[in-house]
């Protein structure tokens, strides 16, 4: 009698990890020092990704949204992590009697909020020059389950110290972008399912301060840093395994519909 055995199943499932130090400032199109993007494969650690040639020094917000369009058209499965937030505290849904469906949820932030437009500024929308964002506004208090869990700030805690309040509100509206032009194509998480299917690129969100103490700074600025210890570690919790466990964190049976509606930041348990 032959007994068959089955291969072992690699501990991995990406070929490319990508981290995305992001920012809020100025326009979609302004050359900011805060964008940093670095990435790294199976076989080699992270290195920064430059922005393509022009008179520009830095990334663009825009350049950023159209060069991951065009690097997760391939059919190298890429994991992506972005340090903003990815959706609002259930209470925001709750207050403005919006479905509690993350594409409504994007296309409407995008109708009131249209950080994506030429010459806007986050807060010109904030004082009532564009957009209509008094009637889609939170409050400062409203903390997601996730940023509960971290101890982060809220996505509406605004011109604090670490905040990612304006890079979130800036940021949401190119997510509704790559979602539109990828569709079926890229896995938005955990707004897609908890489970990343086999062979699809993701995107997740991160919160850098989880990891980025334990990887040395070398010559690195803070900026460049952060989008390191992203792509490092989603690297290393893809090869060694357990990125498995912290894609299905361990939390109350209700907390995951409140999650697949507000979100998770990747590495929160």
């Amino acid at each position: 009698m032959v007994i068959l055995k089955m291969p072992d199943q690699p501990n991995h499932s990406f070929s490319r990890y990508i981290g995305i130090d992001y920012s809020g400032a100025q326009t979609i199109t302004s050359s900011l020092k805060g964008l940093r993007v670095y990435e790294g494969d199976r076989e080699a650690l992270p290195i920064e990704v430059q922005p393509p040639p022009s008179p520009r020094k830095y990334w663009t917000r825009r350049g950023i949204a159209e060069w991951l369009g065009e690097r997760l058209s391939d059919d190298l499965p890429t994991l992506v992590g972005i340090d903003h937030g990815f959706s609002f505290p259930l209470r925001y849904f709750e207050a403005h009697h919006l479905e509690p469906d993350w594409q409504v949820f994007l296309d409407d932030f995008q109708q009131h909020w249209p950080t994506d437009a030429d010459h806007t500024y986050v807060d010109f929308i904030r004082h009532g020059v564009c957009g209509n964002g008094d009637a889609r506004s939170g409050n400062a208090c409203w903390r997601r389950l996730t940023e509960e869990h971290a101890g982060a700030k809220s996505v509406f805690h605004f011109d604090v110290p670490g905040s990612v309040a304006k890079s979130t509100h800036a940021g949401l509206p190119w997510l509704r972008y790559l979602r539109n032009r990828l569709g079926q194509g890229l896995h938005c998480w955990p707004f897609d399912g908890w489970k990343i299917p086999a062979g699809q690129s993701a995107i997740v969100e991160v919160y850098p301060s989880l990891w980025n103490r334990s990887l040395p700074r070398e010559n690195r600025t803070p900026d460049q840093h952060d989008a390191y210890a992203v792509s490092a570690w989603l690297r290393q919790a893809d090869l060694d395994g357990s990125l498995r466990q912290f894609l299905h964190p361990s939390l109350l049976p209700g907390e995951y519909a409140v999650a697949r509606i507000e979100g998770w930041i990747l590495g929160v348990t």
